[in-house]
């Protein structure tokens, strides 16, 4: 699940000025970084995808508010589209990067 980010977490990740530069990554590492995050984010995806399933379940015997099953499915819905753009995004990059000439 996506946690929304405080305004002290984004505080606290904000670079020093003073502090020491990063090495560089190498095109590798920020692939499998990049493949990491999407895989991250399909996993949410299915995580959220098995919860309205269990919340639905849960409101079909009588254990849960049709507001919980509404939340949860609009949850999911807004997780998928955006994973969903960011796939597309990363294939519109790919399809430029490829009509380039060198």
């Amino acid at each position: 699940m996506i946690q929304p980010l405080s305004l002290t977490q984004v505080g606290q990740s904000l670079p020093l000025t003073n502090a020491p530069k990063p090495m560089q990554a190498t095109p590798s590492e920020l692939t499998e970084s990049f493949s990491s995050m999407l895989k991250s984010a399909l996993d949410s995806v299915s995580a959220q995808e098995q919860n309205v399933h269990k919340v639905n379940n849960q409101f079909l015997i009588g254990n849960a508010d049709i507001s919980e099953v509404m939340i949860a499915a609009q949850q999911a819905q807004l997780n998928l589209q955006l994973v969903t753009q960011v796939r597309n995004k990363a294939v519109e990059a790919y399809q430029e990067i490829m009509r380039m000439q060198f």
